[in-house]
């Protein structure tokens, strides 16, 4: 795939993203399919008697079924909905008709880039800066790591 592609409106690097390349939504799938196919819930239920390891299994299963959610298809710059969902960064971008946020003049300031932070620190506007500075094709070798914790 490109790097333009691969590069969000909001400045993220997809080919980062644990949404994108973790085969964890894949296997979260699976065995998903596999505790249901051997009705693995109703042994869990008579083992938590037994086992204490077992007393969350509901919330594991939960978690499983999260986990499937939130694979990520394909970006947003080839018809992917971003991270969240409905996307205010790509619904602005497309509004304004820019390429991203790295061609708009307050994105340093930008509100609707906070809700990134948790997960990616500065990163995002670090990276807009660098799409600025180097261009869609060339930034992507100088970008910030995805996550703070990697």
């Amino acid at each position: 795939m490109k790097e333009q592609n691969l590069t969000a409106y909001c400045g993220l690097y997809c080919g980062d993203c644990i949404r994108y390349k973790c085969k964890a939504s894949e296997i979260a799938n699976e065995l998903l399919k596999e505790v249901d196919t051997h009705h693995f819930s109703e042994y869990a239920n008579v083992k938590r008697t037994h086992m204490k390891e077992f007393e969350n299994f509901d919330s594991v299963i939960s978690s499983l079924k999260a986990i499937v959610t939130i694979k990520c298809e394909k970006p947003c710059r080839i018809g992917g909905n971003g991270c969240e969902g409905e996307c205010e960064i790509i619904k602005c971008a497309e509004k304004k008709s820019i390429e991203g946020c790295w061609e708009c003049d307050k994105f340093e300031k930008c509100e609707k880039l906070d809700f990134l932070k948790p997960f990616h620190a500065n990163g995002a506007i670090n990276n807009l800066k660098l799409i600025k500075k180097h261009g869609l094709d060339n930034w992507s070798k100088y970008r910030d790591k995805c996550y703070p914790w990697l």
